[in-house]
């Protein structure tokens, strides 16, 4: 019997949110798995999503410039700095998390980055090396390089990239490789991913998501957020490069 009021209740909470056209802003480290789950909401809710992404920081000035927005997903200090602004409502839904790595252009040699003194080798022996100018991936590769004592010589050969082209310059072949949040690089066409950057140097970068303290449509924004972090959206999340929380 419980099970059969759960059951219905949940329909409700469903039904009631059909229709809704929820607009979400996210960050472009789990843009490939952000975009397939929001897909597969639209597909089972009748919802429509206006999804679109940007970096942390240029979503976070957005939000506080006054953009509506009803979904917020992103690095947990950008979500965690919205709430306590009273942008977002907490507390935050943690999503999974992702490490650092490495793509080539499709077809090029895959390059040694097993080791941190392969890794260091293949960077100066690298012509042009992408990173996020601004993303917090780029921001910690910078002073990765630092920690590695790599930071000068590698001056000439850095190009720090837009969020939107970070990748997708190697596979125009205008860089040799870019070192980016993994998740990152899956479903951009033209590049092969190498690996993970080695273990002593990773870091784990962070998504969650938060709902708007304006949402006009709190019931779809909640089910969304319920959705992105369900156990159910694991294998989507694994399959795009994001460890599951």
């Amino acid at each position: 019997m419980k099970l059969l009021l759960a059951s219905a209740a949940g329909l409700l909470v469903i039904s009631a949110a059909q229709g809704a056209e929820i607009k979400v802003l996210s960050g472009n480290g789990p843009r490939a798995a952000v975009r397939e789950l929001c897909t597969q909401f639209e597909k089972r809710t009748g919802n429509k999503v206006d999804l679109r992404f940007g970096v942390n920081v240029d979503v976070k000035e957005k939000i506080e410039a006054g953009e509506h927005f009803d979904v917020v997903v992103g690095n947990p200090p950008i979500v965690d700095a919205l709430i306590k602004d009273g942008a977002v409502v907490g507390p935050r839904a943690d999503i999974g998390q992702a490490g650092l790595g490495v793509a080539v252009r499709a077809g090029a040699p895959k390059p040694d980055i097993a080791t941190v003194d392969a890794f260091k080798r293949t960077l100066l022996a690298a012509k042009a090396v992408a990173f996020p100018g601004k993303g917090a991936s780029g921001i910690y590769f910078v002073g990765l390089l630092d920690r590695m004592g790599i930071k000068g010589d590698m001056q000439g050969k850095l190009k720090p990239m837009p969020a939107e082209d970070t990748v997708e310059i190697v596979a125009r072949g205008e860089a040799d490789m870019v070192v980016v949040v993994a998740t990152r690089i899956a479903d951009v066409p033209g590049v092969d991913a190498v690996g993970p950057i080695p273990e002593e140097l990773q870091t784990k970068i962070g998504f969650a998501a938060g709902l708007s303290a304006s949402t006009k449509e709190p019931d779809a924004a909640k089910a969304l957020i319920r959705f992105l972090t369900a156990p159910a959206a694991a294998a989507t999340l694994r399959a795009k490069g994001v460890d599951p929380i």
